[in-house]
């Protein structure tokens, strides 16, 4: 049986907002279909496109923008490169022309209503989050595919499961919390050096770093447009966007051209406790902001958490001088491999571990991060990193309109506040005493997770998503 081999590129991947599992995931499966209908020969003999939605992608699909993001992966369109800003119109015209232009080249027709159904009665024992695509070919012949959008963007085809992509000789294979340490221990490295030797499996060192720091470019880019754009978010609810009149608020009526300007100014307002805790809050409401919204965001490790790690990071380059590529990177590489333990040995899916599953692994990433680039042991990274998901375990995920809205963007500024308390914690302690593990609180989520409700496992069906109005004006 093959080991899952996970990549920093797997953990944080640039997409569309506004979630990992029910936009990213389903856009990366619709393409998926339509290579495999290329493979196939079949693409120009198709004549029409059903797709059905399954389980959570059903119930809350529509708040989630799953229909947006299967429609755009059939035309052909990449949410790396797409212009957010050409969604609308795009939408707009499928759905009044009734026609889809599979892969970009072949058009057929397509009827909204009635070839985009959302299934909310029934789900897949696999995962519940599916969708399957079905091509009616010339001839009354048909091609259809099921694949499971299993969170973070993570994608796999129904029997694939269990499969992972071609493996490659990892110098460190990690599967737990235990194994890190070991490779740590035995060879003397900090843990973002073991990831770093891990990655050259996969490219080599050039391409990694440039990698990364595309990454941190969008992550920068999301956080700055966010901070200065103001407005209410799309959906009903009417939620405003509070992070530009908080950062006009700490900042004041100076505009500054580029995000390093902007730093530079931000360090200029001080370093009190709670000016330090209104920009962490700033920097996170901003990022979620945006990813309601339908912004270019990093999965971090998926959309509705993506606010948390990005803000622990501009905390440390802000706040605590790590503005510097190689401490970025530094960041980004054990924060992944943090995330990467989570999903082998839990879930990063809230649809099948509720939020604990997001904003938890989340603020347990950032956590560790931090630690190890404020100069903690790799004893006390981990610790860090248990401390943070030990006190998100049984956090449900139930959002109000099936929108990442409510109360999914405040979360991610707890998320971001506990993982530096939790950072703070760690640095201060001898984890030789610690109680927990990582691997423990590891299995505790997960078990928590099967035992939660599936009303609380982003289905909207309990918790404040059947407690609120529609109408509320503001979270």
């Amino acid at each position: 049986m093959q080991r899952e081999q996970i990549s920093v590129f797997d953990m944080f991947k640039i997409g569309i907002g506004p979630s990992s599992s029910h936009t990213l995931g389903p856009w990366r499966a619709a393409q998926q279909f339509v290579q495999l209908l290329e493979q196939q020969d079949a693409l120009p003999l198709v004549e029409g496109v059903r797709i059905l939605l399954y389980g959570s992608l059903a119930k809350t699909g529509k708040g989630h923008g799953t229909d947006i993001a299967v429609l755009l992966g059939l035309s052909g369109d990449d949410p790396v490169t797409f212009d957010v800003n050409e969604i609308d119109n795009k939408i707009n015209h499928i759905k009044t022309s009734h026609k889809l232009i599979l892969g970009g080249t072949q058009e057929v027709n397509f009827v909204t209503d009635d070839d985009l159904l959302f299934l909310f009665n029934e789900s897949l024992p696999y995962h519940p989050n599916a969708v399957t695509f079905q091509a009616l070919l010339m001839g009354d012949k048909a091609i259809s595919a099921t694949f499971y959008s299993i969170g973070g963007g993570f994608v796999v085809r129904e029997g694939d499961q269990g499969q992972s992509k071609t493996e490659v000789d990892l110098p460190f294979p990690i599967d737990t919390a235990n194994d890190l340490l070991h490779w740590c221990m035995k060879t003397g490295l900090k843990i973002s050096e073991v990831v770093m030797e891990n990655e050259l499996a996969w490219r080599n060192e050039d391409e990694v770093r440039a990698g990364a720091l595309n990454i941190f470019r969008v992550m920068k880019e999301c956080m700055f447009r966010g901070c200065h754009t103001k407005g209410n978010l799309p959906g009903g609810l009417n939620v405003s966007r509070r992070a530009a009149n908080l950062n006009k608020k700490l900042i004041g009526t100076n505009t500054y051209s580029n995000f390093d300007e902007w730093v530079t100014a931000i360090r200029q307002t001080g370093e009190g406790f709670k000016n330090i805790l209104d920009w962490v809050s700033c920097f996170a409401l901003a990022i979620n902001e945006e990813n309601a919204s339908f912004g270019r965001v990093v999965t971090a490790p998926t959309n509705g958490a993506a606010g948390v790690i990005p803000a622990v990071l501009l905390y440390y380059i802000t706040f605590c001088d790590g503005y510097t590529d190689d401490k970025v990177i530094r960041f980004m590489f054990t924060a992944s491999e943090i995330g990467s333990i989570f999903k082998k040995g839990a879930t990063i899916s809230a649809a099948m571990g509720g939020c604990q599953a997001e904003i938890g692994v989340s603020s347990a990433m950032a956590a560790a991060a931090l630690t190890e680039c404020l100069g903690g042991t790799q004893r006390q990274v981990l610790m860090a990193a248990e401390i943070a998901m030990e006190h998100h375990l049984g956090l449900t995920c139930d959002p109000i309109g099936g929108l990442v809205q409510v109360p999914c963007i405040e979360r991610n500024t707890m998320g971001a506040i506990k993982a530096i308390t939790a950072s703070q914690l760690a640095l201060q302690s001898n984890p030789e005493n610690a109680k927990v593990s990582l691997d423990a609180v590891v299995r505790t989520m997960w078990q928590t997770a099967q035992d939660m409700n599936s009303k609380y496992k982003e289905t909207s069906d309990g918790g404040l998503a059947i407690n609120i109005p529609l109408s509320l004006p503001e979270c």
